[in-house]
């Protein structure tokens, strides 16, 4: 039976937000599933909001696999784009999938790896910053 997806899922899958690499990011993150073969980098630019708080300034992706995995992808870096780090660090999976229009029971790995792949971009940029 073959895997009913939204039409946010194949807008994001079909024409993904913020897809592509990024020179001289803040931080660069690869994510992957050995089971089912998805890999996701994410790559991290910070700036300073009018309040002076750290905010994502820029947030591009590049991932292998699925189209859930492409699309969740997306939606990671468009809910995350402009918020302040702790904001962003809130986003989880299930408000990916929830703003996707759901995702397949099957496909729910994919917005969790996307949620693993934005977190860990600000750690791994908050580590770097404190050395």
């Amino acid at each position: 039976m073959p895997l009913k997806y939204s039409k946010k899922v194949l807008e994001h899958f079909t024409r993904p937000h913020n897809q592509g690499s990024m020179k001289k990011a803040d931080a660069t993150v690869t994510v992957g599933n050995p089971k089912c073969g998805d890999l996701m980098r994410f790559y991290l630019k910070v700036g300073i909001n009018t309040k002076g708080q750290e905010i994502i300034k820029d947030l591009k992706f590049e991932t292998l696999g699925c189209g859930a995995a492409i699309a969740t992808s997306s939606m990671a870096t468009e809910l995350a784009k402009g918020k302040t780090l702790d904001e962003a660090m809130k986003i989880s999976k299930d408000q990916i999938a929830k703003e996707l229009g759901g995702l397949p029971k099957v496909k729910m790995h994919c917005s969790m790896l996307a949620d693993e792949g934005l977190r860990r971009a600000i750690e791994e940029y908050r580590k770097a910053k404190n050395k």
